[in-house]
Parts: structure tokens; sequence; C-alpha cells
């Protein structure tokens, strides 16, 4: 049975929908990532489900019972934002211990509490600084104890890692699951960093102009995606125009420029429009005539631990990713092959129209 639930949940400023038909069911415990771009609906689905939006239509369950109208102080949820907004006149220990006092626990049990808290944070030691004292870390964390030390049944992360250096966000991903983990809350975080979502989240929710176009595992959305624009969004991908020439049980051949290729599956119906999507790393550098088509390298960077390829090819330009091994790379204009195995890849629609044919096709699958 889902903990949290929203059924169709529709958000309208004016005439403007910013959510749409949003259906989402969270397990207990269970780590959510929304994921999208700016304006995408991910932050108003927060707000809606903390209340200080208001739902326009739909329906939201927490636990079993319906918080659409709730008043957001009466939800119990525990909330980080992307400022932190902490108070600067008191101490990290005040901080955390503010929601404990609104709530009126007793001083002892406050005074543990908060002690748990900030041990869970790695931060008794501050207790009495004060947030400008604190580097962006420290201040994370102390936003994350506050927010915990209430026991809410779900915690709501809106961009928390946001404000940190690349290398103190990257560190504070694996610190903020593993807190989860260890206290078990369900927790739904908003970001629009992609590789935030994918190593931390236990699923992942895409969002498209107020839709939600995927929710699945990290791994699925990755390597398959529903759209366009989650092949793009999330990692990189090669988009190559084709026509899908014949389709069987298992398998779809498409034509691209001249060459034809097996796709697995059969979603798409001979004469369809689409794109095949390739991701970087799963193209291989060969020797010329041997792979399935010949190129040449137009441009070449150097990543540290991997080369990234520029490989003009008859179908169009590729981008190709590999490993750094430590020999010497392929100098620009030098003629090289291709190649990639049959699995890794997959067939997109090639535009809106053919997506809402897949989905009311998937539709009509599972109706009743």
């Amino acid at each position: 049975m889902s903990f949290l639930k929203l059924t169709d949940v529709t958000k309208f400023y004016g005439s403007t929908c910013a959510v749409q038909s949003m259906n989402l069911t969270v397990q207990k415990g269970e780590f959510v990532s929304l994921l999208g771009p700016s304006g995408c609906g991910k932050t108003t689905t927060l707000q809606m489900v903390a209340g200080f939006e208001a739902v326009t239509s739909g329906r939201i369950e927490l636990d079993g019972k319906d918080i659409t109208h709730a008043k957001a102080n009466t939800r119990g949820l525990g909330i980080v934002f992307q400022s932190y907004a902490l108070f600067p006149h008191m101490t990290v220990a005040a901080n955390v211990s503010f929601g404990l006092e609104m709530r009126k626990v007793p001083k002892a049990e406050r005074a543990e509490r908060v002690a748990q808290a900030l041990a869970l944070v790695h931060l008794e030691k501050h207790a009495t600084r004060y947030p400008r004292e604190l580097s962006g870390g420290q201040r994370q964390r102390v936003a994350l104890a506050r927010a915990l030390v209430i026991e809410p049944p779900v915690l709501l992360l809106d961009e928390p890692l946001s404000n940190l250096d690349a290398k103190l966000r990257e560190e504070m991903q694996f610190e903020l699951r593993q807190i989860q983990r260890k206290v078990g809350t369900t927790t739904i975080m908003v970001t629009h960093d992609q590789s935030e979502a994918m190593s931390i989240s236990d699923r992942v929710v895409v969002m498209e102009a107020g839709r939600a176009t995927q929710i699945d595992h990290p791994h699925r959305v990755y390597e398959h995606p529903r759209t366009r624009f989650i092949s793009t969004f999330v990692g990189k991908a090669n988009l190559l125009p084709g026509q899908v020439a014949h389709a069987s049980g298992t398998h779809t051949q498409v034509k691209v420029g001249a060459l034809t290729m097996a796709v697995d599956g059969a979603r798409y119906r001979p004469g369809a429009a689409v794109l095949l999507s390739v991701r970087p790393e799963k193209v291989q550098l060969v020797p010329a005539v041997q792979g399935r088509m010949d190129g040449q390298v137009c441009e070449r960077f150097f990543l540290g631990s991997q080369w990234l390829y520029r490989v003009g090819t008859p179908v169009g330009d590729l981008m190709v990713l590999v490993p750094n091994d430590g020999r010497a790379a392929l100098a620009e204009g030098e003629r090289t092959g291709v190649d990639w195995p049959d699995h890794c890849m997959r067939l997109l629609p090639a535009d809106e129209t053919a997506m809402a044919e897949l989905e009311a096709e998937d539709a009509a699958e599972v109706a009743p």
C-alpha cells in the first residue's frame, strides 16, 4: 500500500497549467526525486504536497488520509529549502530545536532529540555556533537536522544541494542518502541535476512542461528513456533520424540513411518516423571498415578519465566517449570506424504526435 499518493493532481495559475494530472505513489521509506528543468512543475508539485500551494484539482493522500486541503502546519512534514532558511540569530542547537519548541515538546526530551539529530549529521561539536560561522555544507546539514528532529512522516527537499560547490555537492549526495537510509524517512527531493537524482534515488520522476513523462528506477530511466527530451536531459545521447522498415514480434528494422539496423522491441508501425538513440559511452572506435560505418574525427576533448570525440559519419556527427587508458588518442582528421552492440540501441518517437499515439496505445492496453 502506498504511503504518499497523488491522484490526478493539477495546478493552474490563471490559464497557465503548471502541473497536469500528476499521478504518483510513494512507498514508506522510499527516496523519490522530481527531476526536470526550470519551469517543469517539480517545485510546484512539492509545494502542493507541503501545503504551500493549493491544489486546483486532484487528491493528495498521506498514510491513507486525505490531506489535499489540510493546512501546511497540520501536515507535520519536514522541509529543507534551497536557501536552508536558518535563523541567523540562533545557534545551531536552537535552530534544530525550533520545531520541537513549537510543538511544545518538554525541555529534557527536546535536548535529547536535538543532540541525537546533531550527531546524525555529525555536527554535535557545533551546537553553540551560529549559521554565519558554518560552511555551506554544515548549514545544509543543520537544515536537514532541523527537518528530521520532528520525526516527520515525509521529508521534502527543495534543491537542497544546489548552493554547494561541485566537490562538496558530490560528497553531500552520498551523506544525504546514508542519513535517509539510516532514519528510513520517506523522502521527496526536487532537483534539476540528473546525476544527483540518479545517484541517490530509489525512483526518479522526470517532468516536462508540467507532466510526469517517466517514473522509474534510475537505471531504467537512463537505459530506456521514453522521450527525446529524457534521452538528452538524463545523460547524453546520439539521436539518428530513421524510419521503421519492418516490425516483428521482438525486433524492429529501422532504416537510418543507407543503413538498416535491428532494434529490440516492436512498438512502431512500418513507415513510422523514429529516432534511434545510442549513448556516447556505448559507441566504440574500431579500425576503419570494421564497424557499422566509417567516419572521421572532427574534434576531441580531454576530460581526464575519458576522451570525448565528435566523429563525422554518413548519418551525421556522433559523440563517442571512451576511457582514457593512457595510450595516445586519435588525432583530429584521423579516419576511424564506429560500432556499438545491438542491445544498446533504443527507439524514440520522432515528434509529439508519435508520442501521443504511443501513449494512447499504452492506455488502451491497461484499460479495463
